[in-house]
């Protein structure tokens, strides 16, 4: 009687398995002489994420409530000026702080870029103020910014109608708070979220846009709805943290990680379908 050869998908998955979960510290020692083990290669620290959970970092949408207008926080020229000597018109309010090398940049970058594409008109029907919750920046460093932020403007832009302000953090804090607006300082540097919220000439918060990018037919409409003193719901609550920001590979720790997680999965999952494949493959050919 011939024997004929026996193939067991099923074994080959279990030991495929096996390979795949084997610690690579057990393989290293089969290899590794007995009487003088190798010594463990000292590990490469990188910069951990900062820890935060949902009740210090993101956003409580506050919409209908009215922030103190009466806070005072410091102009471009150093001078105090408190929120209800600016807020007459529809207000884009943005939060962020000037030594930000995370998603400030991109969030105001993105502010300029939907500011040169709406057909509203600056100054008029909205203007756009953004205040620093870093008690460090100063008004020398909000000055810059806004000639900066002015210059990159590709449409007539009043001056009057950015604003960039500094202060204590009492005062900050207290705006952060008014809007729902929370942060946490890791080191020297906020974990935060962006968003610009917007404002009606009452002070009163009406509308919520996340993110880094911004279409202008949705600002035109939030304006108007801030004019009318409507508060409206938000559909898209994208949240984008800034920590752990590398310039280099424009990356932030928290996005990468989860890729490269998705990655690994999928390939492990790929693995194992090609393996099954191969065993109905030669089940079939057995059979014939």
């Amino acid at each position: 009687m011939t024997l004929r050869p026996l193939h067991a998908p099923l074994s080959t998955l279990a030991f495929a398995a096996a390979l795949l979960c084997l610690p690579a510290r057990a393989q290293a020692s089969e290899a590794a002489p007995t009487s003088t083990p190798a010594a463990a290669p000292k590990p490469v620290e990188g910069p951990a994420a900062p820890a935060f959970t949902p009740q210090e970092v993101g956003i409580d949408e506050k919409l209908g409530a009215t922030l103190p207008l009466d806070l005072a926080f410091k102009g471009e020229d150093g001078q105090p000026v408190t929120l209800r000597q600016l807020i007459d018109k529809p207000t884009i309010l943005t939060l962020n702080y000037f030594r930000c090398a995370g998603i400030c940049t991109p969030q105001l970058n993105g502010v300029v870029e939907v500011l040169n594409r709406t057909e509203a008109v600056p100054g008029k029907d909205f203007q756009v103020i953004t205040v620093s919750f870093d008690e460090r920046d100063t008004p020398e460093m909000a000055a810059q910014k806004r000639t900066n932020y002015l210059g990159e403007l590709t449409r007539p832009f009043p001056p009057a109608a950015w604003r960039f302000l500094t202060g204590p953090a009492t005062a900050s804090r207290a705006l952060a708070d008014a809007v729902g607006f929370r942060y946490k300082q890791v080191g020297d540097d906020f974990v935060h979220a962006a968003a610009i919220i917007f404002i009606s000439p009452q002070g009163k918060v009406t509308r919520y846009m996340y993110g880094v990018t911004y279409l202008p037919a949705d600002l035109q409409l939030a304006a108007q709805e801030a004019a009318r003193g409507e508060a409206q719901p938000t559909i898209n609550k994208f949240l984008k943290f800034c920590f752990s920001y590398d310039p280099a590979g424009r990356k932030y720790v928290l996005n990468t990680t989860a890729i490269s997680a998705t990655v690994t999965i999928l390939a492990a999952l790929i693995f194992v379908v090609v393996l099954v494949r191969r065993g109905r493959t030669t089940k079939s050919k057995e059979a014939e």
